[in-house]
Protein backbone atom coordinates (compact mmCIF):
# COMPACT_ATOMS: atom_id res chain seq x y z
CA UNK A 1 0.00 0.00 0.00
CA UNK A 2 1.15 3.58 -0.50
CA UNK A 3 -0.48 4.96 2.62
CA UNK A 4 2.11 5.82 5.18
CA UNK A 5 1.68 4.63 8.75
CA UNK A 6 1.45 7.22 11.49
CA UNK A 7 3.07 6.07 14.71
CA UNK A 8 1.96 7.76 17.93
CA UNK A 9 5.20 9.37 19.02
CA UNK A 10 4.48 10.49 22.56
CA UNK A 11 7.88 11.89 23.39
CA UNK A 12 10.16 14.12 21.42
CA UNK A 13 13.54 12.48 21.84
CA UNK A 14 16.05 15.21 22.55
CA UNK A 15 19.30 14.37 24.23
CA UNK A 16 19.49 16.12 27.59
CA UNK A 17 22.75 17.11 29.17
CA UNK A 18 24.39 14.10 30.76
CA UNK A 19 27.91 12.66 30.92
CA UNK A 20 28.76 10.63 27.82
CA UNK A 21 30.57 7.33 28.10
CA UNK A 22 33.73 6.88 26.11
CA UNK A 23 32.57 4.17 23.74
CA UNK A 24 34.60 2.09 21.33
CA UNK A 25 33.92 3.27 17.77
CA UNK A 26 31.31 1.42 15.78
CA UNK A 27 32.57 -1.07 13.19
CA UNK A 28 33.44 0.42 9.84
CA UNK A 29 30.48 0.28 7.46
CA UNK A 30 31.68 -0.94 4.07
CA UNK A 31 28.81 0.58 2.12
CA UNK A 32 29.06 4.02 3.70
CA UNK A 33 32.77 4.38 4.41
CA UNK A 34 34.85 2.00 2.28
CA UNK A 35 33.07 1.52 -1.04
CA UNK A 36 32.84 5.30 -1.70
CA UNK A 37 36.63 5.54 -1.21
CA UNK A 38 37.27 2.67 -3.58
CA UNK A 39 34.83 4.11 -6.11
CA UNK A 40 36.45 7.54 -6.10
CA UNK A 41 40.10 6.55 -5.88
CA UNK A 42 40.41 2.99 -7.24
CA UNK A 43 37.60 2.00 -9.59
CA UNK A 44 38.95 4.01 -12.49
CA UNK A 45 41.70 1.38 -12.89
CA UNK A 46 40.13 -1.56 -11.03
CA UNK A 47 36.44 -1.19 -11.74
CA UNK A 48 33.66 -2.23 -14.09
CA UNK A 49 34.92 -0.49 -17.22
CA UNK A 50 37.08 -3.06 -18.99
CA UNK A 51 38.40 -0.43 -21.42
CA UNK A 52 40.02 1.53 -18.57
CA UNK A 53 40.97 -1.36 -16.30
CA UNK A 54 44.75 -1.46 -15.83
CA UNK A 55 45.03 -5.01 -14.47
CA UNK A 56 42.88 -8.07 -13.93
CA UNK A 57 42.36 -7.02 -10.28
CA UNK A 58 38.84 -5.74 -9.70
CA UNK A 59 37.86 -3.95 -6.51
CA UNK A 60 34.24 -3.32 -7.48
CA UNK A 61 33.11 -6.91 -6.91
CA UNK A 62 33.17 -9.19 -3.91
CA UNK A 63 35.04 -11.85 -5.86
CA UNK A 64 37.70 -9.37 -6.92
CA UNK A 65 38.24 -7.91 -3.45
CA UNK A 66 38.98 -11.29 -1.90
CA UNK A 67 40.69 -12.94 -4.87
CA UNK A 68 44.16 -14.40 -5.12
CA UNK A 69 46.24 -12.15 -7.35
CA UNK A 70 47.37 -13.61 -10.66
CA UNK A 71 50.87 -12.31 -9.90
CA UNK A 72 51.09 -14.69 -6.97
CA UNK A 73 51.75 -11.84 -4.52
CA UNK A 74 48.92 -12.93 -2.24
CA UNK A 75 45.29 -12.07 -1.58
CA UNK A 76 43.82 -8.67 -2.41
CA UNK A 77 41.98 -8.45 0.93
CA UNK A 78 42.55 -10.95 3.74
CA UNK A 79 39.74 -10.51 6.27
CA UNK A 80 41.09 -9.85 9.74
CA UNK A 81 44.66 -9.11 8.64
CA UNK A 82 45.43 -5.84 6.86
CA UNK A 83 49.18 -6.50 6.86
CA UNK A 84 48.66 -9.63 4.73
CA UNK A 85 46.28 -7.85 2.34
CA UNK A 86 47.98 -6.80 -0.89
CA UNK A 87 45.61 -3.85 -1.35
CA UNK A 88 46.51 -2.34 2.02
CA UNK A 89 50.23 -3.02 1.59
CA UNK A 90 50.18 -1.16 -1.72
CA UNK A 91 48.35 1.77 -0.12
CA UNK A 92 51.20 2.28 2.40
CA UNK A 93 54.15 1.06 0.30
CA UNK A 94 57.35 3.02 0.95
CA UNK A 95 58.31 2.91 -2.73
CA UNK A 96 56.42 5.68 -4.53
CA UNK A 97 56.45 3.57 -7.71
CA UNK A 98 54.64 0.75 -5.93
CA UNK A 99 52.27 2.85 -3.84
CA UNK A 100 48.62 3.01 -4.88
CA UNK A 101 46.87 4.98 -6.16
CA UNK A 102 49.66 6.17 -8.45
CA UNK A 103 50.96 9.70 -8.16
CA UNK A 104 48.91 10.87 -11.15
CA UNK A 105 45.75 9.43 -9.60
CA UNK A 106 43.73 10.48 -6.56
CA UNK A 107 45.74 9.78 -3.39
CA UNK A 108 44.04 8.62 -0.21
CA UNK A 109 44.52 10.58 2.98
CA UNK A 110 46.02 8.98 6.08
CA UNK A 111 42.56 8.95 7.69
CA UNK A 112 41.05 7.20 4.66
CA UNK A 113 43.81 4.57 4.66
CA UNK A 114 43.26 4.06 8.39
CA UNK A 115 39.54 3.48 7.72
CA UNK A 116 40.33 0.80 5.14
CA UNK A 117 42.84 -0.84 7.49
CA UNK A 118 40.35 -0.92 10.34
CA UNK A 119 37.69 -2.37 8.05
CA UNK A 120 40.04 -5.20 7.04
CA UNK A 121 41.20 -5.90 10.61
CA UNK A 122 37.56 -6.00 11.77
CA UNK A 123 36.89 -8.84 9.34
CA UNK A 124 36.35 -7.03 6.00
CA UNK A 125 32.58 -7.50 6.00
CA UNK A 126 31.39 -6.91 2.44
CA UNK A 127 27.96 -5.51 1.68
CA UNK A 128 25.87 -5.02 -1.41
CA UNK A 129 24.97 -1.46 -2.24
CA UNK A 130 22.19 -0.53 0.19
CA UNK A 131 19.59 -0.09 -2.54
CA UNK A 132 19.94 -3.76 -3.53
CA UNK A 133 19.72 -5.17 -0.02
CA UNK A 134 16.25 -6.38 0.93
CA UNK A 135 15.26 -4.91 4.31
CA UNK A 136 14.88 -7.38 7.15
CA UNK A 137 13.09 -6.92 10.44
CA UNK A 138 15.70 -6.75 13.21
CA UNK A 139 15.29 -8.16 16.68
CA UNK A 140 14.08 -5.67 19.27
CA UNK A 141 16.99 -4.53 21.44
CA UNK A 142 17.02 -5.07 25.19
CA UNK A 143 16.63 -1.85 27.18
CA UNK A 144 16.94 -1.02 30.86
CA UNK A 145 13.80 1.11 31.06
CA UNK A 146 11.07 -1.28 29.91
CA UNK A 147 8.28 1.18 30.81
CA UNK A 148 9.17 4.14 28.56
CA UNK A 149 8.94 2.48 25.11
CA UNK A 150 5.44 2.62 23.65
CA UNK A 151 6.30 1.16 20.25
CA UNK A 152 8.97 -1.01 18.68
CA UNK A 153 10.72 2.09 17.31
CA UNK A 154 10.99 3.50 20.82
CA UNK A 155 13.11 0.50 21.82
CA UNK A 156 15.75 1.33 19.21
CA UNK A 157 15.76 5.00 20.17
CA UNK A 158 16.05 4.25 23.88
CA UNK A 159 18.85 1.73 23.33
CA UNK A 160 20.97 4.46 21.75
CA UNK A 161 20.16 6.93 24.51
CA UNK A 162 20.95 4.47 27.30
CA UNK A 163 24.24 3.59 25.63
CA UNK A 164 25.23 7.24 25.99
CA UNK A 165 23.73 7.73 29.44
CA UNK A 166 21.12 10.09 28.06
CA UNK A 167 17.44 10.30 28.92
CA UNK A 168 14.40 11.03 26.73
CA UNK A 169 12.67 14.36 27.08
CA UNK A 170 9.40 14.46 29.03
CA UNK A 171 6.22 13.59 27.18
CA UNK A 172 4.87 16.42 25.06
CA UNK A 173 1.53 17.95 25.91
CA UNK A 174 -1.61 16.84 24.09
CA UNK A 175 -1.95 19.87 21.80
CA UNK A 176 1.68 19.52 20.68
CA UNK A 177 1.07 15.87 19.85
CA UNK A 178 -1.93 16.78 17.73
CA UNK A 179 -0.03 19.55 15.96
CA UNK A 180 2.83 17.20 15.12
CA UNK A 181 0.72 14.45 13.62
CA UNK A 182 -1.54 16.91 11.79
CA UNK A 183 1.43 18.63 10.16
CA UNK A 184 2.93 15.22 9.39
CA UNK A 185 -0.14 13.80 7.67
CA UNK A 186 -1.69 16.89 6.08
CA UNK A 187 0.99 19.58 6.06
CA UNK A 188 -1.45 21.88 7.87
CA UNK A 189 -1.95 22.88 11.50
CA UNK A 190 -5.01 21.61 13.35
CA UNK A 191 -7.97 23.94 13.52
CA UNK A 192 -9.27 25.20 16.87
CA UNK A 193 -12.29 22.92 16.45
CA UNK A 194 -10.02 19.91 15.90
CA UNK A 195 -8.01 20.79 19.00
CA UNK A 196 -11.18 21.08 21.09
CA UNK A 197 -12.47 17.76 19.78
CA UNK A 198 -9.15 16.04 20.48
CA UNK A 199 -8.95 17.35 24.03
CA UNK A 200 -12.59 16.45 24.69
CA UNK A 201 -12.07 12.89 23.47
CA UNK A 202 -8.79 12.59 25.40
CA UNK A 203 -10.58 13.69 28.54
CA UNK A 204 -13.30 11.14 27.88
CA UNK A 205 -16.07 13.64 27.30
CA UNK A 206 -18.94 13.34 24.85
CA UNK A 207 -18.25 14.08 21.20
CA UNK A 208 -19.01 17.68 20.38
CA UNK A 209 -18.93 18.80 24.01
CA UNK A 210 -17.04 22.02 24.69
CA UNK A 211 -14.25 22.12 27.24
CA UNK A 212 -14.46 24.79 29.87
CA UNK A 213 -11.39 26.86 30.69
CA UNK A 214 -10.88 24.90 33.89
CA UNK A 215 -11.10 21.56 32.12
CA UNK A 216 -8.26 22.36 29.71
CA UNK A 217 -5.72 21.41 32.37
CA UNK A 218 -7.58 18.30 33.57
CA UNK A 219 -6.06 14.78 33.27
CA UNK A 220 -6.48 13.05 29.91
CA UNK A 221 -7.26 9.40 30.67
CA UNK A 222 -8.17 8.54 27.05
CA UNK A 223 -5.24 10.23 25.30
CA UNK A 224 -4.17 7.09 23.43
CA UNK A 225 -7.64 6.44 22.05
CA UNK A 226 -8.11 10.11 21.12
CA UNK A 227 -4.78 10.09 19.29
CA UNK A 228 -5.71 6.98 17.30
CA UNK A 229 -9.06 8.52 16.38
CA UNK A 230 -7.34 11.75 15.29
CA UNK A 231 -4.89 9.81 13.09
CA UNK A 232 -7.77 7.95 11.45
CA UNK A 233 -9.58 11.21 10.71
CA UNK A 234 -6.43 12.72 9.23
CA UNK A 235 -5.80 9.69 7.01
CA UNK A 236 -9.37 9.96 5.73
CA UNK A 237 -9.03 13.68 5.05
CA UNK A 238 -8.61 14.79 1.42
CA UNK A 239 -5.75 16.95 2.71
CA UNK A 240 -3.79 13.75 3.38
CA UNK A 241 -3.59 12.83 -0.30
CA UNK A 242 -2.74 16.40 -1.27
CA UNK A 243 0.12 16.50 1.22
CA UNK A 244 1.58 13.09 0.29
CA UNK A 245 1.21 13.84 -3.43
CA UNK A 246 3.55 16.84 -3.10
CA UNK A 247 6.50 14.57 -2.44
CA UNK A 248 5.64 12.17 -5.23
CA UNK A 249 5.07 14.95 -7.75
CA UNK A 250 8.48 16.40 -6.93
CA UNK A 251 10.08 13.03 -7.72
CA UNK A 252 7.99 12.72 -10.89
CA UNK A 253 9.25 16.21 -11.98
CA UNK A 254 5.66 17.47 -12.30
CA UNK A 255 5.16 21.04 -13.41
CA UNK A 256 2.40 23.20 -14.83
CA UNK A 257 4.73 24.62 -17.48
CA UNK A 258 6.93 23.08 -20.18
CA UNK A 259 10.12 23.98 -18.32
CA UNK A 260 12.22 25.27 -21.25
CA UNK A 261 12.36 28.19 -23.67
CA UNK A 262 9.18 30.25 -23.18
CA UNK A 263 8.16 27.92 -20.34
CA UNK A 264 4.55 28.07 -21.49
CA UNK A 265 1.56 26.72 -19.56
CA UNK A 266 1.07 22.95 -19.61
CA UNK A 267 -2.35 21.49 -18.87
CA UNK A 268 -1.44 18.24 -17.08
CA UNK A 269 -3.23 18.81 -13.79
CA UNK A 270 -5.48 15.69 -14.24
CA UNK A 271 -2.34 13.60 -13.57
CA UNK A 272 -1.71 15.61 -10.41
CA UNK A 273 -5.27 14.97 -9.26
CA UNK A 274 -4.86 11.25 -10.07
CA UNK A 275 -1.88 11.06 -7.72
CA UNK A 276 -3.87 12.80 -4.97
CA UNK A 277 -6.74 10.33 -5.41
CA UNK A 278 -4.33 7.38 -5.42
CA UNK A 279 -3.04 8.33 -1.98
CA UNK A 280 -6.50 9.05 -0.61
CA UNK A 281 -7.78 5.72 -1.96
CA UNK A 282 -4.73 3.90 -0.57
CA UNK A 283 -4.09 2.37 -4.00
CA UNK A 284 -1.88 -0.74 -3.81
CA UNK A 285 1.68 0.13 -4.76
CA UNK A 286 1.89 -2.41 -7.59
CA UNK A 287 -1.13 -0.83 -9.28
CA UNK A 288 0.28 2.63 -8.51
CA UNK A 289 3.43 1.60 -10.39
CA UNK A 290 1.93 -0.25 -13.34
CA UNK A 291 -0.67 2.40 -14.14
CA UNK A 292 1.89 5.21 -14.22
CA UNK A 293 4.53 3.40 -16.24
CA UNK A 294 2.26 1.49 -18.62
CA UNK A 295 -1.41 2.15 -17.88
CA UNK A 296 -2.12 2.56 -21.60
CA UNK A 297 -0.78 -0.96 -22.27
CA UNK A 298 -3.30 -2.61 -19.95
CA UNK A 299 -6.24 -4.48 -21.58
CA UNK A 300 -9.10 -2.01 -22.10
CA UNK A 301 -7.50 0.75 -20.00
CA UNK A 302 -9.83 3.03 -18.09
CA UNK A 303 -9.72 6.78 -18.36
CA UNK A 304 -7.92 6.97 -15.01
CA UNK A 305 -5.29 4.46 -16.13
CA UNK A 306 -4.62 6.56 -19.20
CA UNK A 307 -4.36 9.68 -17.05
CA UNK A 308 -1.87 7.89 -14.79
CA UNK A 309 0.60 7.64 -17.67
CA UNK A 310 0.98 11.40 -17.38
CA UNK A 311 4.01 10.39 -15.30
CA UNK A 312 5.79 9.81 -18.61
CA UNK A 313 4.73 13.23 -19.90
CA UNK A 314 6.12 15.32 -17.05
CA UNK A 315 9.52 15.81 -18.67
CA UNK A 316 10.55 19.28 -19.81
CA UNK A 317 9.89 20.02 -23.48
CA UNK A 318 10.70 22.83 -25.86
CA UNK A 319 9.68 24.51 -29.09
CA UNK A 320 12.75 26.69 -29.41
CA UNK A 321 13.86 27.60 -32.90
CA UNK A 322 17.04 25.88 -34.00
CA UNK A 323 16.38 22.74 -31.97
CA UNK A 324 17.33 19.49 -33.70
CA UNK A 325 14.25 17.28 -33.13
CA UNK A 326 16.21 14.00 -33.17
CA UNK A 327 18.53 15.30 -30.47
CA UNK A 328 15.69 16.37 -28.17
CA UNK A 329 13.79 13.16 -28.79
CA UNK A 330 16.79 11.39 -27.25
CA UNK A 331 16.90 13.94 -24.41
CA UNK A 332 13.26 13.24 -23.57
CA UNK A 333 13.75 9.47 -23.60
CA UNK A 334 16.90 9.73 -21.47
CA UNK A 335 14.91 11.77 -18.97
CA UNK A 336 12.20 9.12 -18.76
CA UNK A 337 14.71 6.32 -18.14
CA UNK A 338 16.62 8.32 -15.54
CA UNK A 339 13.46 9.39 -13.72
CA UNK A 340 12.05 5.85 -13.69
CA UNK A 341 15.27 4.43 -12.22
CA UNK A 342 15.54 7.12 -9.56
CA UNK A 343 11.90 6.90 -8.49
CA UNK A 344 11.33 3.14 -8.58
CA UNK A 345 14.80 1.62 -8.27
CA UNK A 346 16.33 4.06 -5.82
CA UNK A 347 19.45 4.48 -7.97
CA UNK A 348 20.52 6.84 -10.71
CA UNK A 349 21.10 5.46 -14.18
CA UNK A 350 22.02 8.85 -15.58
CA UNK A 351 25.73 7.99 -15.48
CA UNK A 352 25.41 4.97 -17.75
CA UNK A 353 23.97 7.13 -20.51
CA UNK A 354 27.58 7.74 -21.52
CA UNK A 355 29.79 5.17 -19.75
CA UNK A 356 29.80 2.10 -17.55
CA UNK A 357 28.87 2.93 -13.95
CA UNK A 358 31.84 2.95 -11.58
CA UNK A 359 29.70 2.41 -8.50
CA UNK A 360 26.48 0.57 -9.28
CA UNK A 361 26.25 -2.70 -11.26
CA UNK A 362 24.93 -1.07 -14.43
CA UNK A 363 26.32 -1.02 -17.93
CA UNK A 364 25.46 1.18 -20.86
CA UNK A 365 23.49 -1.64 -22.44
CA UNK A 366 21.19 -1.71 -19.38
CA UNK A 367 20.35 1.93 -19.92
CA UNK A 368 19.60 1.55 -23.61
CA UNK A 369 17.51 -1.57 -23.08
CA UNK A 370 15.24 0.60 -20.94
CA UNK A 371 15.63 3.38 -23.50
CA UNK A 372 14.10 1.03 -26.08
CA UNK A 373 10.98 0.63 -23.92
CA UNK A 374 10.39 4.38 -23.58
CA UNK A 375 11.48 4.98 -27.18
CA UNK A 376 8.05 3.84 -28.37
CA UNK A 377 6.19 6.82 -26.90
CA UNK A 378 4.31 8.84 -29.49
CA UNK A 379 3.85 12.57 -29.82
CA UNK A 380 5.87 15.37 -31.44
CA UNK A 381 9.24 16.50 -30.14
CA UNK A 382 8.35 20.19 -30.42
CA UNK A 383 5.64 21.18 -27.94
CA UNK A 384 4.49 24.10 -30.10
CA UNK A 385 4.33 26.30 -26.99
CA UNK A 386 0.82 24.91 -26.49
CA UNK A 387 -0.84 23.84 -23.29
CA UNK A 388 -2.07 20.58 -24.81
CA UNK A 389 0.68 19.04 -26.92
CA UNK A 390 -0.42 15.82 -28.62
CA UNK A 391 -1.39 13.18 -27.77
CA UNK A 392 -4.27 14.71 -25.85
CA UNK A 393 -6.83 12.99 -23.65
CA UNK A 394 -10.00 15.00 -23.15
CA UNK A 395 -10.96 14.77 -19.49
CA UNK A 396 -14.27 16.00 -18.15
CA UNK A 397 -14.65 17.46 -14.68
CA UNK A 398 -16.76 15.55 -12.16
CA UNK A 399 -19.69 17.86 -12.82
CA UNK A 400 -19.30 17.59 -16.58
CA UNK A 401 -18.99 13.82 -16.34
CA UNK A 402 -22.19 13.63 -14.29
CA UNK A 403 -24.00 15.67 -16.95
CA UNK A 404 -22.58 13.47 -19.73
CA UNK A 405 -23.68 10.33 -17.88
CA UNK A 406 -27.17 11.78 -17.42
CA UNK A 407 -27.41 12.65 -21.12
CA UNK A 408 -26.14 9.21 -22.11
CA UNK A 409 -28.82 7.63 -19.92
CA UNK A 410 -31.51 9.81 -21.49
CA UNK A 411 -30.32 8.91 -24.99
CA UNK A 412 -30.43 5.21 -24.10
CA UNK A 413 -34.02 5.59 -22.89
CA UNK A 414 -35.07 7.35 -26.11
CA UNK A 415 -33.37 4.76 -28.30
CA UNK A 416 -35.08 1.96 -26.37
CA UNK A 417 -38.42 3.73 -26.71
CA UNK A 418 -37.99 4.26 -30.44
CA UNK A 419 -36.99 0.66 -31.06
CA UNK A 420 -39.86 -0.78 -29.01
CA UNK A 421 -43.15 -1.89 -30.73
CA UNK A 422 -45.61 1.01 -31.09
CA UNK A 423 -49.20 -0.12 -31.77
CA UNK A 424 -50.55 3.14 -33.24
CA UNK A 425 -47.62 3.44 -35.68
CA UNK A 426 -47.89 -0.21 -36.65
CA UNK A 427 -51.65 0.10 -37.36
CA UNK A 428 -51.16 3.28 -39.38
CA UNK A 429 -48.52 1.58 -41.50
Amino acid sequence: MIRRTAFPVFALVIAVAAPVWAESPAPVDFGREVRPLLAEKCFICHGLDAAKRETSLRLDTKEGLFAELESGDGVAIMPGNADKSVVYRRLVHEDAEQRMPPAEGKPLTDAEIATIKRWIDEGAVWQEHWSFVAPTRPELPEVQDVVWPRSAIDRFVLKQLEGRQLAPSPQADAVTLLRRVTYDLTGLPPTLAEVDRFLTEARGGAAGAKLTTAEHGAPLPRLDQAYEAAVERLLNSPRYGEHMARYWLDAARYGDTHGLHLDNFREIWPYRDWVVRAFNQNKPFDQFTIEQLAGDLLPNPTRDQLIATGFNRCNVTTSEGGVIPEEYYVHYTNDRVSTMSTVWMGVSMGCVTCHEHKFDPFEMKDFYQLFAFFNSLDGPVMDGNKKDTAPVLRVASDQQQAELDELAGRIAELVKSMEAPQEQVDQAQ
